[in-house]
C-alpha cells in the first residue's frame, strides 16, 4: 500500500518510528528550519509520543508539542503524511540546490552547523540513557541559632533531623558558644542539588519557632 511505501510507513509501528527517527538525526523540523503544517501533520499521525529509544524522534516531539494550539497556525500548506519523508525530502534538495547554496553558504558552514547539532543530539542521547548519570549534590553546614540560653538545645537538634525530604541527608551537629551563654547549633547536611535547596532547609528549620530564632549557612560547597 501507499502508507508503506511512500513517507515514513506507519507512524505506529517501529519500522515507522525508526524512519522518522533516522530522518530526524540530522533535521529539526520535517521540512526546512522553522515549524511548519509538515510538523503538525506528522505530529498528529504519530498519535503520542515515541519511546525513550526513539532519542531524535522524542526530541522533535517534545519541542513542536511545546506549541501547543499554535501548532495549527504554522506556516505551510497541509499535505498526506505519505507526502513527507526521506524520499521528499531528496527530491525538495534537488530542485533547490542551486538555491541552498546562495542562501545557506558554504560547504564548510553546513558541516559546521551538522556537528554542533550532532553534539547536542549526543548530549541529549547521553541526558536520556537509561543509565543513570552523575547525581550533583552539595556539602551544606547550617548554622541554627535558639532564641535564648533557655532554649532546649538536645530538643532543637532532635527536631532538626524530623526533617525528611528526598534528596536530604543529615549529618554530624555540634553546639558552638557564641556568647552570653548561648549556644547554636552547626549541623551539616548534603543535599542533591535537583531536589533540596537552601531556601527549602530555612523555610523547614524555621518552622520550629518555639526554638529556631535564625538559620544561617555556615558553609556550602559542591560535592
Amino acid at each position: 500500500s501507499s502508507i508503506s511505501t511512500m513517507g515514513f510507513g506507519d507512524l505506529k509501528t517501529p519500522a515507522g518510528l525508526k524512519a522518522l527517527n533516522d530522518f530526524l538525526a540530522s533535521r529539526s523540523y520535517i521540512e526546512g528550519y522553522t515549524p511548519s503544517q509538515a510538523d503538525t501533520v506528522v505530529f498528529g499521525a504519530l498519535g503520542g509520543a515515541p519511546g525513550a529509544d526513539y532519542v531524535n524522534a522524542l526530541r522533535w516531539y517534545n519541542h513542536i508539542s511545546s506549541y501547543g494550539g499554535e501548532r495549527n497556525s504554522f506556516p505551510g500548506q497541509k499535505k498526506a503524511v505519505t507526502a513527507y519523508g526521506a524520499a521528499a525530502a531528496a527530491a525538495a534538495a534537488a530542485d533547490d540546490d542551486d538555491d541552498d547554496m546562495d542562501l545557506f553558504g558554504s560547504d564548510e558552514e553546513d558541516e559546521e552547523a551538522a556537528k554542533i547539532r550532532e553534539e547536542r543530539l549526543a548530549k541529549y542521547a547521553e541526558k536520556k540513557s537509561k543509565k543513570p548519570g552523575v547525581i550533583a549534590k552539595s556539602s551544606i553546614v547550617l548554622d541554627v541559632k535558639p532564641w535564648d540560653d533557655e532554649t532546649d538545645m538536645a530538643e532543637m537538634e532532635k527536631l532538626v533531623r524530623t526533617i525528611e525530604i528526598d534528596g536530604l541527608i543529615w549529618g554530624a551537629g555540634k553546639l558552638v558558644a557564641i556568647g552570653y551563654g548561648i549556644k547554636k547549633l552547626q549541623i551539616g547536611c548534603v543535599v542533591e542539588d535537583a531536589k533540596v535547596g537552601t531556601d527549602i532547609l530555612e523555610e523547614e528549620i524555621t518552622k520550629f519557632e518555639d526554638h529556631v530564632q535564625s538559620v544561617d549557612i555556615a558553609a556550602f560547597q559542591k560535592i
